[in-house]
């Protein structure tokens, strides 16, 4: 089994409609037939300090979803646009994640060798591509591996206007690259879990 993990970072909580969520559950969907067990999780919805460790203590509830992350095959970050930008919430995921780079995995590679990531954008104007580029370049850097064609997106026309559930969630463009998005990441997960990457050259000390 594949274990996949998204982290919706929208600003919205739970109780509220996501129209990043609407998008991620797009992309399992693709998922249906296939050994995955798949989880979201509204960051917003937990009370995550701000910091660059694994756990900051003082009632900081990002160690839960460290776990998920380090149990995680694929991890992928969903995030709003806003004036063209990642949302807030995802810059705090990249810094957290960031902070928990320095552990290892049982050979001694940073703790994200071998797991893939990719990032799922929503918004009514344009950023995704920057947004894409700024999360995708954070999750390689820690260790993350991205497979080719991971970054799924819905960009409204400019100004005022529908967000990705009111228009439909139906843009051939966004459905095309939201199922290379999921074969994809499902495919080099699988190849990594088979086939890890070799401890030569990587180890952290």
């Amino acid at each position: 089994m594949v274990r996949a993990l998204f982290l919706n970072c929208t600003l919205k909580a739970s109780q509220e409609p996501s129209n990043t969520e609407a998008l991620i559950r797009d992309v399992i969907s693709y998922w249906e037939h296939e050994d995955v067990d798949s989880e979201i999780v509204r960051v917003v919805d937990h009370q995550v300090a701000f910091g660059v460790t694994e756990d900051e203590g003082n009632g900081d509830e990002w160690p839960a979803l460290f776990d998920k992350v380090k149990q995680a095959d694929i991890v992928v970050i969903g995030t709003p646009l806003w004036l063209g930008e990642k949302s807030s919430v995802a810059t705090q995921v990249i810094e957290r994640l960031y902070g928990g780079s320095g552990l290892t995995n049982d050979v001694g590679q940073a703790i994200y060798y071998n797991k893939v990531g990719g990032v799922i954008v929503t918004g009514n104007e344009d950023g995704a591509k920057h947004a894409s580029a700024s999360i995708l370049y954070g999750l390689s850097h820690i260790g993350f591996t991205i497979p080719p064609n991971v970054d799924a997106y819905w960009v409204g026309e400019a100004g005022p206007g529908p967000s990705y559930i009111e228009a439909g969630r139906d843009n051939d463009f966004t459905k095309r690259h939201a199922q290379f998005l999921a074969a994809n990441l499902l495919h080099l997960a699988r190849l990594l879990k088979a086939h890890p990457i070799p401890a030569e050259g990587n180890v952290m000390e």
